[in-house]
């Protein structure tokens, strides 16, 4: 291809894919360390570092599933050209930097999503109405899950007949035991998987009996994780609670932020997948790292001052509290990413916060904040159907259709 329009589109689209990414990692990827800084585990600027980095691997690692429902799953009959793409990312990126300026909930997910069915739809595409149907399930079930685990955590942690030498151990385990089952494109699966798990690639290459459709090691390898993740965080508390919480606010702040990059990143890169796959005929991996390059960005030099930010409302709500928050965010990132559902992941962590503050007798946040919230998830998904579909509509006619 030697059309200077199409290759200023690829230029322009890449562009924008990498300045959303980089939003992503300023703004999403933040909240997993804040209970970390304001429980003075670790700095401002050591968080930034290891938010950066731990985003990116997992964008590379887990970011393929979300990429290929926004870029391939929302339209049916129709690919994404490089000029939908572009006007797809233009749409969602203003809805992002009208959030970040204004102070409003803008969820990234909603913006993105909403946008690609838009542009999709003036590409003269179909409605993928059982996607749509998928995904308004999984948004709709996020605040009571996320709620309801997070009520569930937070009484555990209140309950003065289990010391936290076993709670805090307790959630160890389970966030262990899931550890060992995410599926990492970096694994080697030997049944021919794009991605696997430990647990999966353990169970598929080491000969063991299987009961019905179960490898026996699957649930064994778990269960390793699980005790081996229990016994560290269990004798960090005996020595000292306060450190024990502290190790395990970091590691679960980690776990988290490699969870946000993997959820997070096809936002950014999914609008692209046709461009790159199919016009350019570059492999998913090239289009990811794109994706982690604007998000290890975004962390590095946007993170610092939203993290001194957050950190403070953490130190607010308590460690106990944020745990509570973070351990259903990382469960439901996990669920979207296997599901491959576009989510915005401080949905989760709001809905998480407010589930945690009903354990204490009070959510710690004003019913009209909530409901303020809700009606802007509404109107950005509404609305950005609506202007994706304009803009890709003015942008084919002042480009007079060369592009397709």
């Amino acid at each position: 291809m030697t059309d200077p329009v199409f290759w200023g589109l690829v230029v322009v689209a890449t562009l924008t894919s990498l300045g959303t990414a980089w939003t992503l990692g300023a703004n999403s990827n933040s909240p997993p360390f804040a209970p970390a800084i304001g429980a003075n585990a670790v700095s401002t600027m050591k968080a930034a570092f290891l938010i950066g980095i731990l985003a990116a691997l997992g964008a590379l690692t887990q970011g393929g599933s979300i990429s290929e429902t926004v870029g391939a799953g929302l339209i049916q009959g129709e690919p994404i050209t490089s000029l939908a793409a572009t006007a797809g990312l233009l749409t969602a990126t203003a809805f992002m930097a009208f959030g970040i300026y204004s102070g409003y909930p803008v969820p990234a997910a909603f913006a993105t999503t909403g946008a690609m069915i838009g542009v999709g739809l003036s590409l003269g595409g179909d409605p993928a109405v059982a996607t749509y149907q998928r995904i308004a399930t999984f948004w709709l079930l996020v605040p009571p899950v996320s709620g309801g685990l997070a009520y569930t955590t937070a009484t555990l942690l209140r309950r003065d007949d289990i010391p936290e030498t076993v709670s805090i151990p307790l959630l160890a385990a389970v966030v262990g035991g899931i550890v060992a089952n995410i599926r990492l494109s970096v694994i080697p699966s030997p049944t021919g998987r794009s991605q696997e798990s430990v647990a999966g690639l353990v169970s598929g290459t080491v000969p063991s009996p299987t009961v019905g459709p179960v490898d026996l090691l699957l649930p064994v390898v778990t269960l390793v994780f699980a005790a081996v993740s229990f016994q560290f965080i269990r004798r960090r508390t005996q020595t000292s609670v306060d450190k024990g919480i502290k190790s395990f606010l970091l590691i679960l702040g980690s776990i988290v932020a490699f969870s946000s990059g993997g959820s997070q990143v096809g936002l950014a890169t999914g609008p692209l997948e046709n461009l790159y796959g199919v016009e350019l005929g570059l492999p998913g991996i090239a289009l990811l790292t794109v994706g982690s390059v604007g998000i290890l960005g975004g962390a590095w030099m946007g993170a610092p001052r939203l993290l001194q930010a957050t950190s403070r409302e953490y130190a607010q709500l308590g460690v106990r509290r944020s745990i509570a928050a973070l351990v259903p965010g990382f469960i439901i990132a996990q669920a979207a990413i296997l599901l491959g559902i576009p989510i915005s992941f401080n949905n989760i962590i709001i809905s998480g916060v407010i589930g945690g503050g009903l354990a204490g007798g009070s959510a710690g946040v004003s019913r009209r904040k909530i409901a303020t919230t809700l009606l802007f998830w509404v109107l950005t998904l509404g609305t950005s159907v609506v202007l994706g579909f304009g803009v890709y509509r003015v942008f084919a006619f002042v480009l007079g259709g060369a592009t397709g």
